[in-house]
Order: C-alpha cells, then structure tokens, then sequence
C-alpha cells in the first residue's frame, strides 16, 4: 500500500506543458505541495491557476532555463527560501531536435541544445538539489528518459545519446546514493502525443501529426500516472523504472498503424 503527497514538496521542471503539466496535476491531486519551474512563465501561471482552484495546493512558479546555470541556481534557490524543504526532484525537462543523420550535420545547434538541456539539465538540477533532499527523510529523484535511452535508431543518434545517458546517471545516482532515505527513479515512455514531435520538426506540424498518424499513442496523463505511482510507493519501495509503450508500439521505429476511419 502506498502513500499520498503528505504535504511532501515535489519540483518539476519542464512543467509548463505536455508531460510536465500532466505531471503537475497529478502530484496536486496526490497531496503534494509543488514547485514548478519552464522557460515560458505564462503557461506557468495558467497551470498554478488551474491546480489552485481544483486542489487548493500550495504552488510556486519561477521561470527556470536548466540550460542556463544562473536560471537553475536562482530557481532552487526561490523554491528553498519559498518552502524550507524539497522532497522530491522530478527531472521531465527535455528535448528532441531534427532528425538528421550524423554525416549529414553542418550545424552543430541541435545537438549543443539537447545535450545541454537533456543531459546538463538533468545533471545541474540533482547537484543543485540534491543537499537539500538529502534532509529529508523521504527523498526521490524521478527522472524522464525514454525508450530511446534503450534502443538507438537511425536520425536519433543525439537524443538517444543523450537519453542512453539519463538512464546512465541515474543508474550510477543510486548506487552513489545507497544507504541514505533517497530513492532514485526514471520513467521511459515511447511514443507520446504532446508538443515533442512538434518541436522535433522545429514546428512543422504536418510532419509532427504524421508520428501517430493511424495509431494510438500514450497521452501525457499516461506517464503522469507511473510518476505519481512511483513517488507515492512506500519508502522502502524503490520503483527503479518504467519503461511504457503504446499497445500500438513494440520499439523505436516497430508501430502498428491502423486504417485511418473517415
């Protein structure tokens, strides 16, 4: 039997849409108290706004670039001055851009920035936090990888590098961690229907809609739920990872695509 959020304090980055606004509502639903950090404030605002007026819990919001090291040392330190207390890091900010081959790169920006926001993000938010979890008697390191950081394919060689590595440091992050009150986790889905393949294909959204053309992908809400399962498990409970797919999915690239209802 597992438990509720207890007033506990869960930080989410990347939170201002997709699978980290889903995650947000349901920590709130939960019983958690939330910090909640992304680069556009505004959707951080209407976000709060919803979660107040349904579950009445405490929210912080502060713009957050995890790429950035001042962003991320100034956001850690509003939510430690705002709540005295962090107990739960879940580290959802990522990205996909392009899907290139390798040989065919001339311009190296795509990779610099989800390597940056997917690997240096994920490392500078646990380091930032990980004092301050580390005082509390029930601490959890969520992290949000993917089936890419399991099985490589063709025009993803950076992302799924760059996921290869978040199951890397988490693996590594509980066996540096064993012994303390901290569990770490992470959370692998494969094809969800959010803003990702819209910005993979820098806003093509054709290209985007043609991902789950005919048939039927995770929603956001599916991973918030094995996020939630995860963090309310009892303490003693270490849910090393989930790896979730679509019925319609058995790995990168193997979909099955049903004819299209008119």
């Amino acid at each position: 039997m597992g438990f509720q959020g207890q007033n506990r304090v869960a930080v989410i980055t990347g939170a201002s849409s997709g699978i980290g606004e889903a995650i947000a509502y349901g920590m709130a639903e939960a019983g958690f108290r939330l910090a909640l950090g992304a680069r556009r404030k505004e959707r951080l605002e209407q976000v709060a706004q919803q979660i107040a007026e349904r579950w009445k819990t405490e929210v912080y919001i502060a713009e957050l670039d995890v790429t950035r090291r001042e962003s991320a040392e100034a956001f850690v330190k509003g939510v430690v001055g705002h709540f005295q207390q962090v107990n739960i890091l879940v580290n959802n900010a990522g990205l996909a851009r392009g899907t290139a081959h390798v040989a065919e790169v001339t311009d190296e920006t795509d990779w610099q920035e989800m390597l940056e926001t997917n690997v240096m993000g994920v490392l500078r938010m646990t380091r930032l936090f990980l004092p301050h979890i580390q005082t509390s008697s029930s601490g959890h390191i969520i992290n949000i990888g993917s089936i890419a950081g399991h099985e490589a394919y063709a025009g993803g060689s950076v992302y799924c590098g760059s996921k290869f590595a978040v199951r890397a440091i988490t693996d590594a992050l509980r066996q540096e961690l064993l012994g303390q009150p901290i569990r770490v986790s992470t959370i692998d889905p494969g094809m969800v229907e959010t803003e990702f393949s819209v910005v993979r294909y820098h806003g093509d959204k054709s290209k985007a809609d043609a991902v789950y053309a005919g048939m039927q992908p995770l929603t956001a809400s599916d991973i918030a739920d094995c996020v939630v399962y995860t963090a309310t498990r009892p303490q003693h409970v270490n849910i090393d990872m989930i790896v979730v797919k679509p019925t319609d999915q058995a790995g990168a690239g193997k979909v099955a695509r049903h004819p299209v209802q008119e």
